[in-house]
């Protein structure tokens, strides 16, 4: 009996498993696709600039000497402000220099003429000196010119950006040692690459939010008011200058931003979440539920990108069901489950 007992124990368990039962259902999390307003986004990450012809980056007008500092970076400065000063002599010593030449070839243009006029020097010698006066005029107007500018000052309202400028160092033309800007009149730069560029139109609304990762502050609306027609020989990016009239705080400049550029709207469009996409050959698919909870992988078109949304050109009908959560976890024709809510 006791063997008996434990043969049919035994069959049961090996019928249990040799037995046709089906295999349990995948939990995925799934959504319908439906007809909606879809506005195509594209972001970049910019930066607040100073407007052009509201900043300036001042040098030296000639190799020279740093005797003083007048200014700090962040320091408001105003027109006409003094910020760096340079050495004076031999500035002043150019100048002088500069007007005695120029009033020896006004004398040797003067006696020039005369001779000339009078059949004794020929014309090509009037003409040399003609010449050097007017080289000579061009010098002193140039030594002036460095000797006024042997002290630095602001040309606009503004603040110091930068000052790089040491007490005693020597400085050349090549070298700005100071800059200003207008901090009330300032664009955002974002840089694009030129496919997303492309897409892009001048009056476009951007939504401008704090930080580079786009969950910071919103700092409001702008507009596009240019694009760039050339690409960046080294970032390869189109720089796609922004507007923004009323910033919902103050701007920095050099403060880094992230802007969502709105670049078409459609009244109706197939929308599905972008985790519903999966690899498809060269292209994407969508696992499509069916009435008997069975998926099935179904190649897709895909137009533009929101934000965690994207159109479907083709491949999918209003009030279908797609696998959103869990696509990359199941294969064509797998039984899936919904998560109960």
């Amino acid at each position: 009996m006791k063997r008996l007992l434990l043969l049919a124990v035994l069959l049961s368990g090996c019928g249990g498993k040799g037995g046709d039962a089906e295999p349990a259902a995948a939990r995925v999390g799934t959504t319908i696709v439906r007809l909606a307003p879809f506005t195509e986004i594209v972001t970049a990450i910019g930066t607040v600039a100073a407007r052009p012809g509201h900043f300036a980056e001042l040098a030296a007008p000639a190799p020279t000497r740093v005797t003083r500092i007048l200014a700090s970076p962040g320091q408001r400065v105003r027109v006409g402000d003094t910020l760096v000063v340079f050495e004076v002599a031999s500035f002043q010593a150019a100048a002088n220099a500069a007007e005695v030449a120029l009033r020896g070839a006004q004398n040797a243009n003067e006696r020039a003429l005369r001779l000339t006029q009078a059949g004794i020097l020929p014309r090509k010698d009037a003409d040399a000196a003609a010449q050097a006066l007017a080289d000579a005029e061009a010098n002193a107007v140039t030594a002036r010119r460095n000797a006024q500018l042997s002290a630095l000052c602001s040309p606009l309202d503004g603040v110091v950006t930068h000052l790089s400028a040491v007490l005693g160092a020597s400085v050349d033309p090549s070298q700005p040692v100071v800059g200003v800007a207008d901090p009330s009149a300032i664009d955002l730069t974002f840089s694009l690459p030129p496919d997303a560029a492309a897409r892009v139109h001048l009056g476009d609304s951007v939504l401008v939010i704090a930080g580079d990762q786009g969950i910071g502050d919103t700092l409001g609306p702008a507009r596009v008011r240019d694009i760039g027609a050339v690409v960046d020989s080294l970032t390869r990016a189109v720089t796609v200058r922004a507007h923004l009239s009323r910033p919902g705080r103050a701007l920095r400049i050099g403060e880094t931003v992230r802007g969502r550029i709105a670049v078409r709207t459609l009244d109706r469009a197939l929308v599905i979440p972008e985790a519903a996409l999966v690899p498809n050959g060269e292209g994407y698919g969508v696992f499509v539920v069916d009435s008997g909870g069975l998926a099935h992988l179904r190649p897709v078109e895909v137009g533009s990108r929101a934000d965690s949304l994207v159109e479907i050109l083709s491949g999918v009908s209003a009030g279908e069901t797609v696998v959103t959560t869990g696509a990359y976890g199941i294969i064509d024709s797998a039984r899936v489950a919904s998560p109960r809510p």
